[in-house]
């Protein structure tokens, strides 16, 4: 099976950096799947995405991103987002409430960590 390197970088920290058969994300011009071999590309990451990475081993890694690019060159896919948080990482009662905020930004923020942890928004 085809394998590429991904990593996954927010302002603050590395999230996650290895091997991976896929990268799905949505960018400001649509939804985006990523295999090994992709050609390169550069995109502009909406603030309120998710990104799903499915790891060699078979697991599957969720992050809620709010802004950031990703860059496609060869066999490697860099995320750098703005913010960024790991599923397991996400308090899904504080998601729901920031979800229903009047303030964009955090609504977005919400809603990414929702659709992260795979909770209904």
């Amino acid at each position: 099976m085809a394998e590429m390197t991904v990593e996954l970088v927010a302002v603050e920290r590395r999230l996650w950096s290895g091997q991976a058969t896929a990268v799905f994300t949505r960018t400001t011009e649509g939804d985006i799947g990523i295999l090994p071999r992709h050609i390169p590309l550069l995109g502009e990451l909406v603030p309120d995405c998710v990104v799903r990475i499915d790891q060699t081993d078979g697991e599957r890694l969720m992050a809620a991103v709010q802004g950031g690019f990703l860059s496609v060159t060869g066999e490697r896919v860099s995320i750098l987002a703005e913010t960024a948080q790991l599923a397991d990482e996400i308090d899904v009662e504080q998601a729901r409430t920031d979800a229903a905020s009047d303030d964009e930004a955090v609504r977005n923020r919400g809603v990414s960590q929702l659709r992260a942890t795979e909770q209904s928004v």
